[in-house]
């Protein structure tokens, strides 16, 4: 039962595992350790004392991250910025972005202070170290990514976390070995630490909301469809949560699924192209050690919707805004390179429709978690 089960992803991985060499060798990431990431910023700070010494304002010159002539699509990798880059120029003379390059310097000496103790920060407590200065968190987290991208340097290697407590956490129990069998675990800060997984799982399911993953597992998916893991990003995916789903990817080389509403936002902008791609554009900078563009859209489909005759009461018509972001999403480079998800999108455009998973309850209760997810994984139809 459970080959019949897994027999279109024993088929599905096996294609995989015939091109993971060559991932692997097109995907070299370099690990920077703590001292070259102390004199890359020395050579920041040396090149602004040195045009201080010569009378001349100080410039800072950073790559534009939000412009999409600066990225490229890279099957291996996702979406990836190119070499040759715009930069958005920050001048410590102007009045325009003066307040900028003083926040620039300010976290960069926050950063390298941490580096140097060997200690972690949040962004968090990074924006109480000077509010005034700051103004506001999302001007930390935007320069905070800035620096990343800057010294092309993951943003871990800079000692800034999204949750220091589970750092700390994960310190007293390194030599802890973690059954997760049957169990759900959160998602740990210091993903580099986890070290030696193994697992006989035949995949892993991504699934975008917290509530349909708890109904999963109120449902004992993980039983009817052992042995495999799920995980969350609880809608966007935070950077731990991806680089989670690529050390499983590295570890154990099973298909990877992604399981979404089916509507422009969920589909094809975040949760899906976040593990997959690098979305949004803004961190294709770190792509090569964030995402796995092997991730298969499992679901939902907007050509489920027709498949399956969902009742059109449980279907969500399109917005102007929708058909904006449509409209967007066809032009976007990425699509050139998977034509089945461009069907889907031009099939969600002529329905003018669109659902969230728990659209399949209209149809039965346990819809999702005893027909839908298994007859998926034992007769394909994801794209």
């Amino acid at each position: 039962m459970a080959s019949e089960l897994f027999s279109e992803v024993d088929k599905l991985r096996t294609q995989m595992l015939t091109n993971v060499e060559l991932m692997a060798d097109q995907r070299v990431h370099v690990v920077h350790n703590d001292s070259e990431v102390l004199a890359l910023i020395e050579d920041i700070i040396l090149k602004i004392v040195t045009s201080l010494s010569k009378d001349e304002a100080p410039v800072l010159s950073l790559p534009n991250r939000s412009s999409w002539v600066n990225v490229r699509f890279d099957s291996t990798v996702g979406l990836q910025m190119n070499s040759e880059t715009t930069f958005t120029i920050v001048k410590s003379d102007s009045p325009a972005s003066i307040t900028k390059f003083a926040q620039i310097v300010k976290i960069l000496s926050v950063i390298y202070k941490l580096i140097q103790s060997n200690t972690y920060a949040t962004k968090r407590d990074i924006y109480y170290n000077d509010t005034q200065l700051f103004g506001s968190q999302a001007k930390v987290d935007h320069i905070v990514d800035d620096i990343s991208c800057l010294l092309k340097v993951p943003r871990r290697s800079l000692h800034v976390v999204t949750r220091l407590c589970l750092i700390k956490k994960y310190l007293e129990v390194v030599l802890q070995r973690i059954n997760c069998i049957c169990s759900a675990f959160p998602v740990s800060s210091n993903i580099g630490g986890i070290k030696n997984i193994v697992s006989s799982a035949k995949f892993v399911l991504i699934v975008e909301k917290d509530a349909t993953f708890q109904r999963l597992l109120d449902d004992d998916l993980c039983a009817k469809l052992a042995p495999c893991i799920m995980i969350t990003g609880k809608g966007v995916p935070d950077v731990n949560s991806r680089l989670m789903v690529r050390k499983l990817w590295d570890a154990l080389h099973v298909p990877i699924f992604a399981m979404v509403d089916a509507d422009p936002y969920g589909t094809l902008t975040c949760p899906t192209c976040a593990y997959c791609m690098g979305f949004p554009q803004a961190m294709s900078f770190e792509a090569r050690s964030l995402t796995v563009p092997s991730v298969m859209w499992l679901g939902l489909l907007p050509s489920d919707l027709q498949r399956l005759r969902v009742p059109e009461n449980a279907l969500i018509p399109l917005t102007k805004k929708d058909e904006t972001k449509l409209n967007s999403l066809l032009k976007r480079p990425y699509l050139q390179n998977q034509p089945d998800w461009q069907k889907e999108i031009e099939l969600m455009q002529q329905s003018k429709s669109k659902a969230e998973i728990q659209a399949l309850t209209a149809i039965a209760p346990d819809f999702l978690s005893s027909i839908y997810l298994p007859n998926k994984l034992r007769y394909g139809g994801w794209v």
